[in-house]
């Protein structure tokens, strides 16, 4: 007759470990929009910007607080703008 283990190890077996935390492999993991629009206008600049991504909210009358807006809500315009974002901080200076 085999003994049963007992329920504490159970327990302990199943949980992960907490000074193990997950580690994000999203490049842009803790970096808000707002800073990634920032960079790219420091960068670029708005009409650098428009030339780059053809979105209405940098052409006429940019803002930060605009483009945030339509950013936020805007999906497809949003990952090109983080794309572009990427390619910046990679040095990609093709686009300049």
């Amino acid at each position: 007759m085999t003994k049963p283990i007992p329920k504490a190890n159970l327990k302990t077996a199943a949980r992960p470990s907490p000074a193990a935390p997950a580690v994000s492999t999203d490049r842009l993991h803790g970096i808000t929009l707002a800073a990634v629009l920032d960079v790219l206008v420091a960068r670029y600049g708005w009409e650098g910007l428009a030339q780059r991504i053809d979105i209405r909210c940098f052409k006429i009358d940019p803002s930060i607080k605009s483009s945030l807006t339509f950013l936020r809500r805007t999906p497809w315009a949003r990952e090109q703008v983080e794309v572009l974002y990427l390619r910046a901080g990679e040095g990609d200076s093709a686009h300049d």
